[in-house]
């Protein structure tokens, strides 16, 4: 039985608990933190934290560098010298970046609607117990996770429907991704019995259930299979590699980025290139890192706000399966 203690003077006579100024019980099984293993966490997060901020601090500062300080430094510079935005100037300049920086847009804007549209349709089907065939196609989807026609046989069909050097050839062969439509079924099979029933007896149907119901309801999720699906198109390079000829002005900026950094093709204005004043010089490896820092660019400013969103999303969908 808890003891109680009566507060002198509230005329309420209201009653506290003094274990409640304690604050949250630790569970019995779970040691408290000690120093050394509170010492050894902090040092843990701090090496995670500088695996990931310096990398970033290099490229962004290479790309801001003067071909003498990249000269000195040997390559990537890691302390701030001679800095100039030059690389910039001269990236934008260049029609080849900015036209494939609207491709990337477009390709990533375009293809993530398409497979949102089609992954939560396929995932509300396959949730509901009576719509039919739905354990069928469940198992045909998750064969389809570990067994795969191959790259030959994908090229052939897209090359023979007529999708070389098309745009929808970078979209629609990794249009869907089966891992998030069982993501979103797990979601959408724990959605409230309650309230579909309610609504189906207020008249409506599926697809009002759907969109008045279950969406609103899963918004966490949705947001962050949204996201997968963005980031994959937005980092894919290789359909490019076999849908485009070598020559196309429909080189996302994925590839772009790869033929600078990998292939070593230079910019006009760039110091082996041979064109441009000699103010206007940039050192290739500046050029590169700027080209590198704009490929980060949209997701970093997109990621802060959907990562409130990736525990309630992914875990509890992955949990409710």
């Amino acid at each position: 039985m808890t003891d109680t203690l009566t507060v002198g003077g509230d005329r309420a006579g209201r009653t506290r608990d003094p274990r409640a100024r304690k604050g949250p019980q630790r569970p019995s099984w779970e040691e408290a933190p000690g120093v050394a293993g509170q010492t050894f966490k902090g040092a843990t997060l701090a090496l995670v934290v500088a695996a990931v901020l310096v990398p970033l601090w290099i490229v962004a500062l290479t790309s801001v560098s003067t071909p003498g300080a990249i000269g000195r430094a040997g390559g990537l510079v890691i302390w701030p010298d001679g800095m100039t935005l030059n690389a910039y100037r001269l990236m934008l300049e260049n029609g080849a970046v900015t036209r494939a920086l609207l491709v990337s847009l477009g390709i990533t804007g375009v293809g993530t609607a398409i497979s949102m549209v089609v992954s939560v349709l396929c995932a509300y089907g396959l949730s509901r117990s009576g719509s039919l065939g739905h354990r069928a196609i469940l198992m045909v989807l998750i064969v389809t996770m570990f067994v795969s026609g191959g790259l030959i046989p994908t090229y052939l069909v897209v090359t023979g429907l007529g999708g070389y050097g098309q745009y929808w050839a970078l979209i629609l062969p990794s249009a869907i991704s089966v891992f998030n439509i069982l993501v979103l079924r797990a979601f959408y099979s724990g959605t409230s019995a309650e309230l579909i029933d309610a609504a189906r007896m207020d008249g409506a149907n599926d697809w009002r259930i759907l969109w008045s119901v279950v969406l609103p309801t899963s918004r966490a999720v949705t947001a962050v299979v949204t996201l997968f699906y963005a980031v994959g198109y937005w980092n894919s390079f290789f359909n490019v590699m076999l849908y485009m000829p070598t020559d196309s002005p429909k080189w996302p900026l994925q590839y772009v980025l790869l033929e600078y950094v990998n292939y070593g093709m230079n910019m006009p204005g760039s110091v082996n290139s041979g064109f441009g004043t000699a103010h206007a010089q940039t050192a290739p490896l500046s050029l590169q890192m700027a080209v590198v820092v704009l490929t980060l660019v949209p997701i970093l400013m997109v990621y802060p706000f959907m990562q409130k969103h990736f525990k309630t999303g992914v875990l509890t969908g992955a949990v409710k399966g």
